[in-house]
């Protein structure tokens, strides 16, 4: 059974949510604002975060940084706000995923179980470690070392750069990284992997203008190459 942490204010709204959750077989802890839910966090194992934007104590951004600063566990946003800089502003700061109110519960216990699916990655057949020069990506053990040292990444950096890494050499599409990796293929999520690809680029010691490992291949996509590949350069 999965813990989901549900965050919301409105007493009614959160009683019904829970309910519904339950129904499905989740173990609901439901909490009124950001900092009960911050404790929550931090005291037990979190599957996943339910959170609302219109929070009394912290404003719904300021809850999802804080989140984000101690967990990479799933976060689905609950919000009024429809518009698109607004979801894109959500995603880029670390959303897994949103519901626009009003929703129904049977919307919520949807997108609550494929949230959980993608979050239980299914691992590759072959299982060891992939090796690209001094990089190292286990798969199987969510681990990547560069030259000896772990690398500090969050859930979906570690996605995207185990997705990128089994498809060694071979340009990857924002539309299947959108797809394979963020699992939503009907959205544009351009600046989001954008995004994702200069923090893993950071991570790995290099930029978009000195790339090592990841090369954008413009107008295609981005492909993870060997170091010494020389044909790498795009």
């Amino acid at each position: 059974m999965s813990l989901v942490l549900l965050v919301e204010d409105d007493h009614a709204v959160r009683t019904a949510m829970a309910g519904a959750l339950r129904s499905h077989g989740h173990v609901v802890q439901p909490v009124g604002s950001a900092l009960d839910a911050l404790r929550t966090i931090t005291d037990d194992h979190v599957d996943l975060v339910v959170l609302d934007l219109g929070l009394p104590d912290l404003d719904g951004f300021e809850a999802l940084r804080l989140v984000r600063g101690i967990t990479d566990v799933p976060v689905i946003i609950a919000t009024a706000r429809r518009d698109e800089p607004t979801i894109v502003r959500l995603l880029n700061a670390g959303a897994d995923d949103y519901l626009v109110k009003p929703f129904s519960t049977e919307h919520l216990t949807a997108r609550v179980a494929a949230v959980l699916r993608r979050s239980r990655t299914v691992e590759p057949a072959d299982e060891s470690p992939v090796r690209i020069d001094e990089l190292q990506v286990d798969v199987a053990r969510r681990e990547a070392t560069l030259a000896g040292t772990p690398l500090t990444l969050t859930r979906r950096e570690f996605d995207l750069l185990a997705y990128l890494a089994t498809h060694l050499g071979r340009v990857v599409s924002k539309s299947e990284l959108c797809r394979e990796v963020w699992k939503q293929p009907n959205l544009r999520l351009d600046q989001t992997i954008d995004v994702h690809l200069s923090w893993l680029r950071r991570k790995l010691g290099e930029s978009a203008s000195a790339p090592k490992y990841l090369h954008t291949v413009r107008g295609v996509g981005v492909k993870l190459v060997e170091p010494c590949d020389s044909s790498s350069s795009a």
